[in-house]
């Protein structure tokens, strides 16, 4: 990917749903990239609501799954919260999954799934792989890596997190 010099820089124009290829380069980011944000997440959760799962009780999930050692609910909440869309909902979802009886509080207060969390994680990573594909039809691993790495550097260039 080539470095940007500064010197081909092109003027803002407004928002533009219609844009043509030979105009996109003079379409704002943040529009695009928040209207692919609402729109792949839109996706990924209606999907879920059909199946009565949502978004991030399957964050709580993956994480309770992963990692070497059973995480304390306070440590799921802590890593998971910049993700949600409030303050407590994910504690709301431990509660929920400790209610549904996909969560076990075990031994110290670390969070274990059960059997039946543990098919539901399985069949929601099922669910999850299908919709990927859905969205990235048509863009290849090559075209999609371009695109994460123009948005990381647009990322770093406005020193937001994760920054590099």
């Amino acid at each position: 990917m080539e470095q940007s010099t500064g010197t081909d820089l092109t003027d803002q124009a407004p928002a533009d749903p219609a844009a043509t290829d030979d105009m996109l380069a003079s379409q704002p980011i943040g529009y695009w990239s928040g209207l692919a944000h609402s729109a792949v997440t839109r996706h990924l959760r209606d999907a879920m609501a059909r199946i009565d799962v949502t978004q991030p009780q399957y964050w709580v999930l993956n994480r309770v799954h992963g990692g070497p050692a059973a995480p304390t609910r306070e440590e799921v909440v802590a890593q998971l919260t910049p993700l949600a869309d409030g303050p407590h909902d994910i504690a709301r979802v431990v509660d929920q999954l400790l209610h549904r009886g996909w969560l076990d509080a075990g031994d110290g207060q670390r969070l274990r799934l059960t059997d039946e969390g543990e098919a539901a994680r399985v069949r929601l990573r099922e669910l999850v792989t299908d919709l990927r594909a859905e969205v990235h039809r048509g863009i290849g691993d090559a075209e999609y890596v371009a695109a994460l790495k123009v948005l990381r550097t647009m990322v770093a260039n406005a020193g937001g997190p994760g920054a590099v």
